[in-house]
């Protein structure tokens, strides 16, 4: 099941403009995603109010097949927003896509649903989870942390307490966020990465699968590696 969490820790009754969603991204994750809703539309965080998962909207190309076996709906693509009048949640991994996506829905005039949180995180009491925001199953999120607009944390991830993760980060699955660690926005943490106790990793940069970052990485860069240094170009 998901929640809406408070920032006190307990669940609120959801936004009418949540009662209508669609899900941007009809792949691998999205999928993941769309079998959570289908928990949380008949949870706690709803009583008294109907959820309508309308489907997917995805501009490429969807294998139909897939989505028919969890029996979910492709309404077309991703304009089609501007016709629904639903909240949305873009499911798709890349940062800078995911942000090109969330500027086209704004200009529809199309809001983000609140963060969804699966049954299985861990999420401390004092955290501030930004609309858009998706935490997956298993992951911890412990105390006086800021995770951003339309972040990702995927499987299995930790983000340690007094930690800013940006806008549109996304860190993969068994990744390990130390606390005091500043995330700038469109980071991607690579799955199994680390990133050390007070650290910062600038705006837009990269962070190989299994790399320990150990100090902080400048903003625009891939970073690989034990430990972690920039790539050349």
């Amino acid at each position: 099941m998901l929640l809406a969490p408070s920032l006190s820790g307990g669940v609120v009754p959801l936004p009418a403009m949540t009662t209508r969603v669609v899900i941007i991204g009809a792949g691998g994750f999205g999928r993941e995603v769309h079998d959570w809703f289908l928990d949380w539309a008949g949870g706690e965080a709803t009583v008294g109010r109907k959820v309508d998962l309308l489907g997917f909207l995805d501009d490429g190309d969807v294998d139909q097949s897939r989505l028919d076996r969890i029996g979910a709906t492709f309404l077309g693509g991703i304009d089609g927003l501007a016709d629904l009048d639903a909240a949305y949640y873009v499911a798709v991994g890349d940062p800078a896509t995911r942000e090109r996506i969330v500027a086209r829905c704004a200009a529809m005039g199309a809001e983000p649903g609140p963060a969804i949180v699966h049954a299985s995180a861990v999420v401390g009491s004092d955290v501030h989870l930004s609309p858009g925001a998706i935490i997956c199953p298993m992951s911890v999120v412990t105390t006086n942390v800021h995770i951003g607009a339309h972040a990702h944390l995927n499987l299995t991830t930790t983000v340690g307490h007094d930690a800013f993760v940006g806008d549109f980060a996304t860190i993969n699955p068994g990744a390990t966020i130390s606390g005091g660690v500043h995330l700038g926005e469109r980071v991607m943490i690579g799955t199994g990465a680390s990133v050390n106790q007070g650290l910062t990793v600038g705006d837009g940069s990269i962070i190989g699968a299994g790399a320990a970052v150990v100090k902080d990485i400048p903003a625009g860069v891939t970073a690989v590696g034990v430990p972690a240094r920039p790539l050349q170009g």
